[in-house]
Formats: structure tokens, sequence, C-alpha cells
């Protein structure tokens, strides 16, 4: 018998949170947040993270287990969640999996194998040195002759990933992309995959409302907080919401022009998510233009149901 999982995907501000803790109350559910800001400690208006008051008393998971100035990876998530379900179906609860980022909801439901790659820290630095002085698509140029299946799924300005993919592949001669993931062809899981969407006009406002909200909660106070303690560089502070109030305590931005790229890095997000679940995941999607209402909440109870009768007892 498989275990069971139930995953909520979908573009950032459409819902997954609320309906997530819905859901969990009704069929006796526990939350693993699929996150990868989500984890840092005293991030919480910047990445909309669930409060204790939004949680309704439903025990949430992966979430708050790292200092910002730690790092976190897709094998680190994988290595802490898959326990994690394991433990809950175990106690005869149900596992809910909610989250927007891709590749960590991949690397659960296609149990993605992580090989343990070397590290060659002079390479690192001479490719960071590199950078400063060439920039990050001269890196990424670099990255394209060597492994261009790499270079096709890493974006250029994600110049961590850039000089990781160029420092395993000089230290095995493997590239990158052939060492990241093996999938197998069949899920571990019984599981369900349910994505959320709405009008592109109605999130987009959303996501510009929430961008506002997070405004008036305090976020640059959040932000300055980490930059006045010397956060720098980190993967943390590269998330969206930080990167761009970081330009403006550095003073290569004003705050209008800071929050106006905020909202434009948010919607492009957004976007980029939708193209993500839609291309590379089997979701069933439900349209929440009107808002979670109770035929919709009632739809997807019946197919969850569907695929999980013992659900409807």
């Amino acid at each position: 018998m498989k275990e069971k999982l139930i995953v909520i995907v979908g573009p950032t501000a459409v819902g997954k949170t609320a309906l997530g803790v819905k859901l969990a109350q009704k069929y006796g559910g526990e939350i693993i947040s699929g996150d990868s800001m989500q984890v840092y400690k005293e991030m919480d208006i910047g990445t909309a993270k669930v409060t204790e008051e939004e949680q309704e008393g439903v025990p949430h998971y992966l979430i708050d287990i790292k200092n910002p100035n730690e790092s976190f990876s897709v094998a680190e998530f994988q290595e802490r969640c898959v326990p994690l379900i394991t433990n809950i179906n175990r106690n005869k609860k149900i596992p809910l999996l909610v989250g927007g980022t891709g590749l960590y909801v991949n690397a659960i439901i296609k149990q993605y194998q992580f090989e343990a790659m070397p590290t060659d820290e002079t390479y690192r630095q001479e490719l960071e040195q590199l950078a400063t002085s060439v920039g990050n698509h001269e890196l990424h140029n670099m990255l394209e002759k060597v492994d261009p299946q790499a270079a096709k799924s890493i974006h250029p300005n994600n110049l961590r990933r850039v000089i990781r993919a160029l420092e395993v592949t000089k230290a095995t001669g493997i590239p990158f992309s052939k060492q990241q993931t093996a999938e197998d062809s069949e899920s571990p899981y019984d599981y369900v995959m349910i994505g959320l969407t709405m009008d592109r006009q109605k999130l987009y406002e959303r996501i510009d409302d929430r961008v506002d909200l997070m405004m008036e909660q305090g976020l640059i106070k959040e932000v300055k907080f980490l930059y006045e303690r010397g956060i720098r560089d980190c993967q943390s502070v590269q998330a969206i919401g930080y990167k761009e109030i970081y330009e403006f305590l550095e003073g290569s931005a004003t705050l209008e022009e800071a929050v106006d790229k905020l909202k434009q890095n948010s919607r492009r997000y957004a976007k980029r998510q939708l193209t993500w679940f839609r291309n590379k995941t089997n979701t069933t999607w439900f349209d929440v233009s009107a808002g979670m209402n109770q035929q919709t909440f009632n739809e997807i109870c019946l197919f969850i149901e569907g695929e999980f009768p013992s659900l409807s007892n």
C-alpha cells in the first residue's frame, strides 16, 4: 500500500494556504509547506508565511527551520519531507503538501534521486570573482557550452545555481544536469494533485494588493532588520520581496521603484509557476476566480474522495 498524499499547487496569492487548512480540518490532515522561502525564520511578511491564527490549530511542518544566513536545497527538502509524509500516514492522518515551489513538489511526487556532489571552493571563488568583473551572463554562457540542458533550466541571474553547476561539472567531468536528478517512472505515493487558478487580471490584482498589505504590515522593517545584521549574498534575501527592498536600502532604487518592481516580479513569478505546473505535473485544476466558494470547495472534496474513497466515510 502506497502512502497517501494530497498536493495543492498554484501561483502565489491564489489561496493555497487557506484551502490547505480547510481540507486538513475536513479530512484530519496535517500540512507540509512546499515553499522554498517559508523555511526561513524572521522572514514572515515577505514570504506571506502562514500565521498561527491562519493555521487554525492544524499542524504545519517545514516552516521556520533555517536561519536567514543558511542555505536550503531541494535535496534537503526531500530529505526532511519524506519522513514527515510517512509519520503522518502512520498516525492515520492525511498529509497535505502545500506550496508553489515546483521543483520541491516534483522532488517528492517523482522521487528525484539526488547524488552527493563534490565541492571545489577555490574554483567557486574564481567564478564569483569572474561574475563580478564580466557579469552573470558570461558565466551562463560558460555553462551553456559545457551543459546546455542545465543552462536552459537555470536563469542567468541565479548566479549561485550557475556557479554550482559549473563547479560540479568541472569536479566530476559529468554534466550537472545528468547528475542532478533521476526520476522513477512511478510515483512512490498514492497522491492527488489539486491546482488553483484564476483569471489572470484578477490574480495580478490580488498580488498587487498583497504587496500593499505587506508594506502596511511592516515589510521594510522586516527587511531592514536582516540588512542591518549584514545578511548579504545569501539564498534567503535573493527572494522576491527582499531583494527589491534591499535595493531601496542600498540607495539604488527609490521606495516607489522598489515596490513597483516587487509587484512586477511577483506577477512574473506567478506566471512562471502556472507554466511549470501545467507542463511538468499531472494537476487537476480548479478555477477560483469567484473566490473559494462552497460550490468550488465541494467540487474539490468530491474529486479527492473519488481518488481516496476512504475519506468519504
